[in-house]
């Protein structure tokens, strides 16, 4: 199964695809398709008013339950994890093309209202992933692609010892100091209250968990988390830096918004005291970011010369877009904290200013829980100097995420509190397993990981560290609650196994300055991660030693048998869309696609004794050694090269691979026409394609093109597309 998705992916998508199912068909192979998509799961969250042509079957709930089985072979492309605009973008557009579905409500009020937020709400944020990883994530540079990056070594940023660049988080009440966390001896079902003046509000109940659970809760403070905010702006101003907020209002989907509503606020604290109550009755949620606000407010002049004033005395704001206006804090999903932490460090520990100049920059991180890795890492460059990609080793990943670990602030446990009072955890005998004396406004949270997937975690390190004998780094850090209950599960593992001397435990930043004084050596360690470190990791290194983290070789092992092949971690690039829209370039490099299709490929052999599925494989990672050597990737320059041109090439490597292997003679003797016609047809295949280029495209949509328009942007080559059909 190959998932349909959004943005960049899905458009190199209908280019590639069909190749695909092309090869795996001489193989006996079918490559099915199943919609993921933002707007595809809107459509499948409302079929009451829809009209049977418009109808869209639940596929992520179909995918949900295959990933359980042991036949399960997914191939997963970045998908949108939707903010609160994108959201509401994509509702538009399906309305306007005659979907009836509801506004989204942004205050809700009436029952029909309520019950359209409430399926609304489903979709946001890391809504997929979750249901897919059934497994714990094998994530590593394939040995092709880092081998090509020593050879080609990218461009990085110059550090200095003197630069100001830094990191900044709160120095208590945030969710790392207040945290609690414990294992469950027994199966439990809890519920959540909040007992105040006015009596016990249940937040949430019939939250299950099985024996061996661990269970955590914590909050940030409200109170702490504006005061620091605030000092942070003035600090800012004075150290005559950038001033940029880093969260994650995607993956933590109910937590970082609220705390970036709070940025904003902060950031306009004197426009909100003068003109709150008109801007309220506007319908400004700050929680939506400065773009949505300014929207609300545009006819609103006493307002708008508010803002440019308060503007005028605040420090300049790191830039999403210095030439379009778009600010660190204009839409909440603008800024990503795994890729654009990763993009300064490269840089230099430099960002863009609204002057269209790179400046040092204040990085504001609130919570301390992972704050301290880019700590660490700026620090380590400001002593030490640039990382040097031609020579660094590598740092592999093995995270624990299977059945939802760690969801930390992006699911249905995590609440702003409407008044002051007290959060109680409650087990089904009546025991309070966590208790938090709040305030109104104050975020609480609650996450868990259990017992399989922990335990199946340990043991893949186990695995890996035996394959490769790499430095192996648990990180974690024995002052965390959290991370204190996973210890006491890894280390009587380690030693039944008896590897505890292959092993070393290390809190987030001791273990981040150990990885770069490893890969600075030019030797390779293994991060053995909880979740969130997963997703940050797994960005923060391959940008260092890759300059992206869309060619990563990310493998999901899922626990009935099954196999997970994700492709990549970089998103899915809107930037791109917007280039192609215009220009009818896409830039987006399809190599994460590449090295995800030659494992699905070999898996599937193991899984069915196809051996020519096993062929297929060895030949995708010869088309993707031959896409390295001969640099057909795709350039970023409209008039050359782009996504299209390389997947020509990677079709002809591969039918090239096809035709010269000696393993399978029925395979050999398929592909050596295709091969043949694809080296003949090369003049007229890249002249077609280049001539699509340089004028706009119409997809028919942004997060629902039209099928047949789509293809025929990303399908220009008549040659190339007589041969696969």
């Amino acid at each position: 199964m190959y998932t349909k998705v959004d943005e960049a992916p899905e458009l190199a998508s209908a280019s590639l695809l069909p190749i695909i199912q092309s090869f795996a068909g001489a193989a006996g192979i079918t490559v099915g398709t199943k919609d993921i998509s933002l707007a595809g799961r809107i459509l499948a969250t409302f079929p009451e008013v829809l009209t049977d042509a418009q109808k869209q079957s639940d596929d992520l709930a179909w995918l949900g339950e295959w990933v359980k089985k042991p036949e399960a072979n997914v191939i997963k492309l970045p998908n949108i994890s939707a903010s609160e605009p994108q959201l509401v973008a994509a509702v538009k557009e399906l309305q306007s093309q005659g979907y009836a579905l509801p506004d989204y409500p942004y205050s809700p009020s009436t029952d029909e209202e309520k019950a359209a937020r409430a399926k609304y709400d489903t979709i946001k944020g890391s809504a997929v992933n979750p249901v897919l990883r059934e497994g714990n994530s094998d994530r590593r540079a394939a040995a092709a692609v880092k081998k090509f990056a020593q050879s080609n070594p990218h461009r990085m940023g110059e550090w200095t010892a003197e630069s100001k660049t830094r990191v900044a988080a709160m120095s208590g009440g945030d969710f790392f100091s207040n945290e609690v966390s414990a294992t469950l001896p027994k199966a439990a079902t809890a519920k959540i209250v909040l007992e105040s003046a006015g009596g016990e509000t249940v937040l949430k109940e019939g939250v299950a968990y099985p024996a061996g659970t661990v269970v955590d809760a914590t909050y940030m403070s409200a109170k702490a988390l504006d005061a620091f905010l605030e000092d942070e702006i003035a600090k800012t101003k004075a150290e005559g830096t950038l001033f940029s907020l880093h969260m994650k209002a995607t993956m933590m989907k109910v937590s970082d918004p609220i705390i970036f509503g709070h940025a904003v606020k902060a950031w306009l604290k004197p426009v909100f005291e003068q003109f709150g109550d008109k801007m309220k009755e506007l319908g400004v949620n700050p929680n939506g970011g400065l773009g949505a606000l300014l929207e609300r407010v545009k006819d609103e002049p006493e307002i708008l010369a508010a803002i440019e004033a308060v503007r005028a005395e605040r420090p300049p704001m790191y830039m999403v877009n210095s030439d379009k206006g778009i600010t660190n804090l204009h839409v909440p999903s603008d800024v990503i904290i795994d890729a654009s932490m990763p993009a300064l460090i490269r840089a230099g520990g430099k960002g863009w200013g609204p002057d269209n100049k790179e400046h040092d920059t204040n990085c504001v991180i609130p919570d301390n829980s992972y704050a301290p890795v880019y700590d660490a890492a700026i620090e380590f460059f400001k002593a030490n100097g640039k990382l040097n990609p031609a020579t660094a080793g590598t740092v592999q990943n093995i995270g624990l995420m299977a059945q939802k670990a760690e969801e930390y602030g992006s699911h249905p446990t995590t609440f702003e509190m409407p008044e002051a009072g007290t959060v109680k955890m409650i087990l089904d005998d009546g025991t309070v397993l966590h208790s938090h004396n709040v305030e109104a406004g104050d975020i609480w949270r609650s996450a868990s990981a259990r017992q399989a997937p922990i335990e199946d975690w340990v043991n893949l390190a186990i695995d890996r560290q035996k394959a490769t004998g790499y430095r192996a780094i648990f990180w974690l850090d024995e002052n965390r609650a959290h991370d204190a209950e996973l210890i006491a599960y890894v280390k009587p593992i380690l030693e039944a196994k008896g590897v505890s001397d292959k092993f070393e435990i290390m809190a987030p930043r001791e273990a981040t300055i150990a990885s770069l004084e490893t890969i600075t050596k030019g030797e390779n360690t293994i991060a053995i991660t909880g979740n969130v470190l997963r997703d940050y990791l797994t960005d923060l290194f391959p940008i260092l030693e890759l300059a992206t983290s869309a060619k990563m070789l990310s493998i999901v092992k899922l626990m009935n048998g099954g196999g997970l092949f994700e492709t990549g971690a970089g998103g899915s690039a809107p930037k791109h869309v917007q280039q192609l829209m215009e220009e009818n370039h896409l830039r987006w490099d399809s190599l994460g696609e590449f090295c995800a299709l030659g494992e699905s490929f070999k898996f599937f052999a193991d899984q069915t004794g196809n051996e020519k599925a096993r062929v297929l494989g060895d030949a995708v990672d010869a088309a993707t050694q031959g896409i390295l050597d001969n640099d057909r990737s795709p350039s970023r320059k409209v008039g050359e090269p782009d996504n299209r041109d390389s997947h020509y090439w990677f079709a002809r490597y591969w039918a090239e691979a096809l035709a010269a292997q000696s393993d399978d003679a029925d395979l050999a003797a398929h592909f050596a026409p295709i091969a043949k016609a694809l080296a003949e047809g090369e003049a007229a295949i890249v002249s077609e394609l280049a001539a699509a280029q340089g004028k706009p495209a119409d997809l028919g949509g942004y997060y629902h093109g039209d099928a047949a328009k789509t293809a025929s942007v990303m399908r220009p080559s008549a040659t190339l597309n007589a041969i696969f059909g």
